[in-house]
């Protein structure tokens, strides 16, 4: 399984509704159906808003942040998303999880 985890800082906080609205309508649904999917994780804090996804390989992991580099530009949110994300990817080498609630 392969991680990648972008961290976005500055981000407009008068649109953080919104981003999250279009990630559920738009990003997440595109980014199920590709190949390898595993997760889309969207964490909302102070000023900051991060994603994890999780893919079988790093390739796939790769084509999601072409992907979501492509859909910030095509839902015009570059002005709520004003600096590039800080990227970490990798293989993740342990995993424990457990069904949770829905949110």
């Amino acid at each position: 399984m392969h991680a990648t985890f972008r961290r976005y800082e500055g981000v407009d906080q008068d649109r953080t509704d919104e981003l999250t609205r279009k990630v559920h309508e738009s990003l997440m649904p595109r980014l199920s159906e590709l190949p390898g999917f595993g997760g889309y994780y969207l964490i909302k804090a102070e000023g900051v808003m991060s994603s994890v996804s999780l893919f079988e390989t790093s390739a796939q992991a790769d084509e999601s942040n072409r992907i979501s580099s492509e859909w910030v530009r095509n839902e015009k949110l570059e002005s709520a998303l004003p600096n590039s994300p800080k990227l970490t990817s990798g293989t993740v080498v342990a995993h424990k999880s457990r069904e949770l609630a829905a949110v």
